[in-house]
């Protein structure tokens, strides 16, 4: 019985030796002249948005991910779901990235790791279906539309969050601070606007707001206000 077990054991571990995700990195860019603003359009993925001083283009590093697949059938997928393009609409540059969500089975569980460089001051619209998201210094004002995932938000100007799940950090907006979500931590610091939060579940912490800090509805979990200029209105 014991060899059996070792020797099960053993094809077990010979098997998974095999599995392996393939990777592959893309790169695109895109010159500024004329974007006012950028729009992101995202599946599944972590994403990371930069603004940088000084830069004149739109930077997408782009790692694509095809879990426990050669390179033959990772390219098939890649080829009949994905979608990866960045180019120019008017004044907007439009950035999208997914894999089709509708198939099932082998390589469904794809997706794209976004990293992108934008000039400091673009505003950015990103719409995301899950993962982390990290925008850090765009100096712009930032829209997000989320469904699943962390967020954290550094150095924007104003700021609207339509959240899902996951928490929520922002530190240090220039403008007015907007949230909408559904569960998760939120904390918020360093606003030199107004706050307002709408909540569904989770802890809140808001602290060092130069002007209001609204609460449309605190939904469950602790709520801390501290250091605000303005008035503080709870309306529920």
């Amino acid at each position: 019985m014991r060899s059996f077990i070792v020797i099960a054991m053993f094809a077990v571990s010979i098997a998974q030796a095999g599995w392996s995700d393939y990777e592959e990195v893309r790169d695109m860019d895109l010159d500024v002249d004329g974007i006012s603003h950028l729009s992101i359009k995202a599946g599944a993925g972590s994403m990371d948005v930069t603004g940088v001083s000084g830069l004149d283009k739109i930077s997408v590093k782009a790692t694509i991910v095809v879990p426990n697949a050669d390179e033959d059938d990772a390219l098939k997928v890649i080829e009949k779901k994905m979608t990866l393009t960045l180019d120019q609409k008017g004044s907007e540059a439009q950035l999208h990235a997914w894999f089709d969500g509708s198939f099932m089975g082998f390589g469904s569980d794809a997706h794209i790791v976004l990293e992108v460089s934008v000039p400091q001051g673009l505003s950015v619209n990103i719409d995301d279906g899950s993962g982390s998201l990290d925008v850090i210094d765009v100096a712009g004002d930032v829209t997000i539309d989320d469904g699943s995932g962390s967020i954290d938000v550094r150095n924007v100007a104003s700021l609207k969050i339509d959240d899902g799940s996951g928490s929520i950090d922002v530190d240090d907006a220039s403008g007015d601070v907007s949230i909408v979500d559904g569960s998760g931590s939120i904390s918020v610091d360093h606003v030199k606007g107004s706050v307002t939060v709408d909540d569904g579940s989770g802890s809140i912490r808001i602290s060092d707001v130069e002007k209001d800090v609204i609460i449309i509805d605190d939904g469950s979990g602790s709520l801390t206000i501290t250091d605000v200029r303005g008035k503080v209105d709870q309306e529920t």
